[in-house]
């Protein structure tokens, strides 16, 4: 079977359809009166990267951890690779690789010494664990630091070798929480090649985060907010959600100012502030750019520069959720 990525937009083509490993339906999670995550349903296919994306708190920990066995659902249901995670919790341990956002090692011991107790923790063979903890070794470019303590690490081989003892055992699903925080851009980026490597070989990977530039470079995406799932699809697709939006970025010198006065007129659907510039989403005025610049002007705010942009998926999740918030408030007009 031959298994290809398009790095441009993530799709998996591998000549037929692969069933799904990971299947969500109405999974429900509370703690007390609160709750974490709220009946959220979603299919995630063989061999995908499905980027769970969200504000901290949204439930996207307590989600993963009970993927992983690692929490009981209070209602609703859940299968990994074919087990039922509320009834076959070890079943599912057995066939998922997890890597928490502290990155799951053993500060005090060793390089040598966290791989090894991972490799008795998934029972390996000596021979397999061998050849796989020279491969650890070799993937995290730790070769000569095998008797350095975690700790001393720099964040990126922290990292890496973290992915590596969670791999170990060749898992077909790997889990990561918020792998990348914590690390330099170039870390996070090396780290993205090595998810798309093991997605390539066809290992399906579900994974956190709250960086956007990650999020863009995922097959599918899940926005999840206030333990609600309230849209997926592709990069691509989410983005189309907002053809009946035009967006404008503009540079002033009272960008506060300029929001409150924007964010009242009719036309106006969303203002959001990115940088030293704020982003304007109008309901597809045909002279809403003659018109900011007008409204600025009257109001003696000086604009710099005014122009139309292709949105970003920031610009999609602020509207996903300006669109949550004003359902929750039975406010339709969004």
């Amino acid at each position: 079977m031959k298994l290809w990525i398009d790095k441009k937009e993530r799709r998996i083509d591998n000549g037929r359809d692969d069933p799904e490993t990971v299947v969500a339906d109405r999974l429900t999670k509370k703690f007390g009166k609160f709750v974490a995550v709220d009946h959220v349903s979603f299919k995630v296919k063989r061999g995908e990267v499905f980027g769970f994306l969200g504000p901290n708190g949204s439930g996207k920990s307590t989600t993963i951890r009970m993927l992983c066995g690692l929490l009981s659902p209070t209602d609703g249901m859940a299968n990994v690779d074919g087990f039922d995670i509320a009834k076959q919790p070890d079943e599912v341990k057995e066939r998922i690789g997890y890597m928490s956002q502290r990155f799951s090692l053993y500060e005090d011991l060793t390089v040598e010494q966290n791989i090894d107790f991972y490799g008795g923790i998934y029972g390996l063979e000596e021979d397999k664990f061998e050849v796989r903890k020279r491969w650890v070794i070799e993937m995290a470019g730790l070769s000569g630091k095998e008797d350095m303590p975690a700790h001393a690490l720099s964040g990126g081989w922290r990292q890496r070798l973290a992915l590596g003892c969670a791999i170990l055992h060749e898992p077909p699903i790997l889990f990561l929480d918020e792998p990348t925080g914590g690390v330099d851009p170039v870390s996070r980026r090396n780290f993205w090649d090595l998810i798309y490597d093991l997605s390539h070989r066809g290992v399906t990977v579900f994974v956190t985060t709250h960086y956007m530039d990650e999020a863009e470079h995922c097959n599918t995406i899940g926005l999840i907010y206030n333990g609600r799932l309230i849209a997926t699809g592709s990069p691509t697709e989410l983005k189309q959600n907002l053809d009946r939006y035009s967006i404008y970025e503009v540079h002033c010198t009272q960008p506060v100012d300029a929001m409150e006065l924007l964010k009242v007129q009719p036309w106006t659907a969303e203002t959001s502030i990115f940088g030293s510039a704020f982003h304007v989403s109008t309901l597809n005025e045909p002279d809403a750019q003659k018109k900011i610049d007008q409204l600025l002007a009257k109001n003696r705010i000086r604009t710099n520069k005014i122009e139309k942009i292709i949105p970003s998926l920031e610009d999609v999740f602020i509207h996903m959720i300006a669109e949550e918030d004003a359902r929750k408030d039975g406010d339709i007009h969004l």
